[in-house]
């Protein structure tokens, strides 16, 4: 586990920019407190952060490696966790191979030496990677299938750069002649969506190697991502009395991806909230680990806490608890800290416990287990039941089902059908955006009034449709949500949030041996029973407590309603809001309104409110340089 830094130089000056990739570095050392370092031949600069988790006395990055003929012919940094690392040196090895460490780097660069790009095929993980040949001269990217771990990437006359984490690369904007414009239709997007979707990010000039993706990169060449991870629901019917089977299946497949999870040279742990997901991650840990330790969060304001539940589950399965509650004021003073390790602004609420139980568990272990993408592979959201309710619309001829859209619009807030008849008229590519929209077309002109009168919100959507038209009605949400929602902000957060407190987090539900089985599953035993994840919940009813098995998904729910209209953040929101120098971007008499209003209890703002709040703190820190998110850094890098 590492931050990955790499620039591939057009005019082969690396040397001169050495220095300036020394001085990036500092600024991600949260991802590898353990060691840092660069690297440079005359083409190729690397650095890296180095969280040891793996093989701790060596594996040290940039990794050199090369056949007997050429024994420094590659130099690779990678950020990740390759679970199968055992068994592919066992199989390359098999193939005449020899390996100087035991870590889980080095069976990469031999299979790139073997397979070719094709080697990610063979990976089961998360990574993103940075290959350079000295002899084809040419740089190798890719990152994992679900998009786990970020690549950011910029090109410039003088090269391309590619980082972990954006404020590297930021960093490195003068030296390379980055220029640093905001890209006004991603912030369309992300007042949308309440995230940044990829490739996109807030900068014009940076962009991002989306998730299954690999590409080559030559000197002075443009990066063309080639997917190779192209999920697919394929599914059948299960024949009746073979349904026990396919539950067996779903057992093994998720005990032996956290088993292979486990794999490490430090401690383990495991985030415990009181859904059935992170209970049955952990619960399968405590197999392989007698003495482990979970972790939870909760708020002071009852009602809003998963905590009692998840020291129920704790106790049921034998693990020792801990917990962290926290307060409406620490909440408010994390809030900068956080968007500064986020790179780009994601407006999940859950973002500030998550940094706080994260922070927690880092006292205790490396690394923890957590039970992310369940939802999105099995079936989880309440959302995905809405084909079957409005299934009767799919009968109605088109033009008297857009009839009944027309008559929705007509009929007054609040009353009963409307909204079933407006979101029966529209086909799904029009109603589901996946799981984040917060704001409606009017309201988003209401806060922005520069938005293009041309705006749809199927810009980020149609294409990813355009792939899932084959699938029944459930696994086209799933699909959807995999490569928006999930990537966007649930393996966002997943990723900078526990690497903000240097803690290595593994999810086991997205393993790829897990999807093969999750992906053949009928919407008849995802929703099914009056609930979700219905074949998951029956696969785990021999390891999940009983108190868990069918208790709707919280995950670390946040007061935000409550603290927003209340003293705890209404105050501070205001200031925020005053204090923001975003003019430009957001009519903030707009936003005060919708903040009193919301205070009133006329509506109910507080996702809205968060997404505009979120973005002008990120803005306040990385635009203005008004705001300092007082972050301790160290100027450490070595010379490899």
């Amino acid at each position: 586990m590492c931050g990955l830094l790499a620039m591939l130089t057009a005019r082969g000056d690396a040397t001169s920019y050495v220095s300036a990739m020394e001085d990036a570095l500092p600024c991600m050392r949260h991802r590898g407190p353990d060691a840092a370092g660069t690297w440079n031949d005359d083409h190729a600069v690397f650095g890296f952060n180095r969280l040891s988790i793996i093989d701790l006395e060596h594996s040290h990055q940039p990794l050199r490696w090369g056949p007997e003929d050429e024994p420094e012919r590659y130099a690779m940094t990678f950020n990740g966790e390759i679970y199968n690392y055992v068994e592919l040196r066992a199989e390359l090895q098999e193939a005449g191979y020899s390996f100087n460490t035991s870590g889980d780097g080095e069976p990469i660069v031999v299979g790139f030496h073997h397979w070719g790009p094709a080697v990610v095929e063979h990976l089961r993980g998360m990574f993103a990677i940075a290959i350079w040949d000295t002899q084809s001269q040419q740089m190798f990217v890719a990152r994992d299938q679900f998009g786990i771990k970020p690549l950011f990437y910029a090109t410039t006359p003088a090269g391309t750069v590619f980082a972990s984490e954006k404020k590297s690369i930021l960093e490195l904007a003068d030296a390379i002649g980055l220029g640093l414009d905001l890209d006004r239709r991603a912030i369309e997007h992300y007042v949308d969506l309440q995230y940044v979707p990829e490739p996109e990010s807030l900068h014009a000039n940076i962009r991002r190697l989306e998730s299954g993706c690999t590409a080559t990169i030559s000197p002075a060449g443009e990066v063309k991502a080639e997917r190779y991870f192209r999920p697919r629901f394929r599914t059948k019917p299960v024949p009746a009395g073979q349904e026990q089977q396919l539950f067996d299946r779903i057992a093994h497949a998720l005990e032996d991806s956290v088993e292979k999870h486990m794999r490490a040279d430090v401690t383990v742990g495991s985030f415990l909230s009181g859904g059935i997901d992170s209970t049955a991650i952990a619960a399968l840990a405590k197999r392989h680990n007698p003495n482990l330790l979970t972790f939870t969060t909760g708020f002071e304001r009852e009602g809003y806490s998963e905590v009692d539940v998840a020291a129920e589950s704790a106790e049921a399965i034998g693990a020792e608890h801990i917990v962290k509650v926290v307060s409406p004021e620490e909440y408010a003073d994390a809030i900068p800290k956080i968007m500064w390790y986020l790179d780009d602004p994601v407006a999940d609420p859950s973002l500030v416990p998550l940094h706080f139980v994260a922070a927690e568990a880092r006292k205790h272990v490396k690394v923890v287990l957590s039970g992310e993408g369940a939802d999105e592979l099995f079936g989880g959201y309440t959302i995905y039941k809405e084909p079957l309710s409005l299934a009767p619309f799919e009968k109605v001829p088109g033009p008297l089902r857009r009839g009944l859209g027309v008559l929705s619009r007509v009929l007054p807030d609040g009353m009963k059908g409307k909204s079933l008849l407006e979101r029966g008229s529209m086909t799904m590519e029009e109603r589901y955006y996946g799981n984040a929209r917060s704001f409606n077309f009017e309201q988003m002109q209401r806060v922005i009034p520069w938005a293009r009168k041309d705006w749809d919100h199927r810009d980020v959507t149609k294409d990813i449709y355009a792939k899932s038209e084959d699938m029944d009605p459930v696994a086209r949400m799933q699909h959807l949500d995999l490569f928006t929602w999930m990537r966007g902000d649930i393996l966002v957060k997943a990723d900078k949030i526990n690497m903000a407190n240097s803690l290595e987090l593994r999810v086991p539900f997205l393993d790829k041996e897990v999807f093969r089985v999750a992906e053949t599953i009928p919407h008849q035993l995802k929703i099914s029973h009056g609930t979700t994840k219905y074949a998951l919940r029956k696969a785990m009813e021999q390891i999940v407590p009983p108190h868990v098995l069918h208790r709707k998904k919280l995950g670390f729910p946040v007061p935000m309603r409550h603290w927003l209209a209340g003293d705890e953040l209404h105050g501070w929101a205001q200031d925020q809001i005053k204090a923001s120098q975003t003019d430009d971007i957001f009519d903030k008499n707009a936003v005060l309104d919708m903040l009193q209003e919301h205070r009133a209890g006329q509506s109910d703002h507080s996702r809205r409110l968060w997404t505009v709040l979120a973005f002008m703190i990120w803005h306040g820190i990385f635009v203005e340089k008004r705001i300092d998110p007082e972050i301790e850094q160290r100027d450490y890098p070595v010379r490899l």
